[in-house]
């Protein structure tokens, strides 16, 4: 087994996965970490798969660099993906990475989401309405994909008859950060930037002659900007609304999706759920640490830099595998096994740091109560078929689970 593991190890390369590895990628993950756990890749980038060393990468923004202008312009050239991904929060470093935050942050406060519980419930409620109408489910179109899109439709205020092409644009923009970018992806992602674009543009240009409330209206906060005069120019405005949707969809997609899939595939777990619908906020934790949404982040050095052991020179881009640390049994006791009253629990799936996820507390919310309510409302649901993996490595969830409803 040990031989097998190093093998695995050994020959790992990120631009070569195998059906197998995007099926299952822990053994893999489990490999990397006991045998090259910082590995040198082919291509010259290093990818880490330790708890320790993703903590230190992510809390050292000095040597460990979010920009990605040297990394993205040889990936896509001039194009509407590397102007957004550039521009995007997630992709930059301080000062320009904290003031858009702060911005966002604002427009995202304990308060402003605690007022979007009741329409939460209301649009979870009106889903679970029509699959029991229906009698079947397909858990993801009908669920699960379902809510974030109208959460974030929400923030922003888009009417809901211009709903439609969000979820698709935002798929075929994410799809585009896979390790390997196909032509067909890439085409498919710039028209989607800049589709969503032209949309946005008009969009704000509505919201400008009339105005939200700055307190639930997310768009109308970024366009008014902080007391102080603290504004985003019009491209960090576009790119970041861009942004907010892409960071809200498919992860919280893939969160709910993988939750009660894992549920299903863990009846003893699914029971105590049901027995003790308390346990639903560690449940939520565990179903992030179990099957994290977002599986990979990268970095890249500013300076001669050691982790784990070994020496990186400046310039090197660096992958963290939040899939395989969140599975560190340094970290967690027995991390193969899906717990949902974990504690402590201290995952990564929402980075930490100065890039900790600016959504985390609307992602729980969403999570909790969409699952929950399933739950409760169908409990002796079950996966009635094969579902169908989404193909990719860097987020993890289901394109399609089909679900009896018991």
């Amino acid at each position: 087994m040990n031989a097998d593991a190093k093998a695995l190890a050994a020959g790992f390369d990120l631009e070569k996965l195998t059906p197998e590895f995007y099926d299952n990628p822990y053994p893999t993950y489990r490999a990397l970490r006991e045998n090259e756990p910082v590995k040198r890749l082919r291509n010259g980038t290093v990818f880490l798969t330790r708890y320790d060393d993703l903590v230190t990468t992510y809390k050292n923004t000095k040597s460990f660099s979010s920009d990605k202008k040297r990394e993205f312009a040889p990936k896509y050239g001039d194009t509407p993906l590397y102007e957004h991904h550039t521009t995007s929060l997630v992709f930059n470093d301080p000062p320009a990475h904290t003031r858009v935050r702060r911005l966002i942050m604002g427009a995202l406060s304990p308060r402003a989401i605690a007022g979007m519980e009741g329409d939460l419930i209301k649009l979870v409620e009106s889903l679970l309405d029509a699959i029991a109408a229906k009698g079947t489910c397909e858990l993801i179109e009908d669920f699960a994909a379902s809510i974030p899109i109208e959460v974030i439709g929400n923030l922003l205020d888009v009417p809901h008859d211009e709903r439609a092409p969000l979820r698709d644009w935002s798929l075929a923009i994410l799809g585009a950060l896979e390790p390997v970018v196909s032509p067909d992806a890439a085409a498919r992602g710039n028209k989607a930037v800049q589709d969503f674009l032209a949309y946005l543009e008009t969009l704000v240009a509505r919201r400008r002659q009339k105005p939200g409330n700055p307190e639930r209206d997310v768009l109308t906060r970024l366009i008014q900007g902080e007391e102080n005069g603290e504004r985003l120019t019009e491209k960090e405005l576009l790119h970041n609304c861009i942004f907010l949707l892409n960071a809200g969809h498919e992860t919280t997609t893939n969160l709910i999706g993988n939750g009660l899939v894992a549920l299903d595939r863990n009846p003893d777990q699914k029971q105590r759920l049901i027995d003790h619908p308390d346990l639903i906020k560690t449940a939520v934790e565990e179903m992030l640490r179990y099957e994290s949404s977002n599986q990979l982040g990268n970095r890249m050095t500013t300076e001669k830099v050691e982790l784990g052991g070994v020496t990186l020179e400046a310039g090197t881009s660096v992958t963290l595998c939040i899939g395989a640390a969140n599975r560190d049994p340094a970290q967690f006791p027995d991390p193969e096994r899906f717990d949902i009253a974990r504690t402590p629990n201290r995952h990564l799936a929402f980075a930490t740091g100065a890039h900790q996820c600016a959504g985390m507390a609307l992602a729980r919310l969403e999570g909790a109560i969409a699952i929950s309510r399933f739950l409760a409302r169908f409990p002796n649901y079950a996966v009635s078929g094969a579902p169908v993996r989404g193909g990719r490595v860097r987020f993890r969830g289901f394109l399609s689970v089909p679900c009896a409803l018991g």
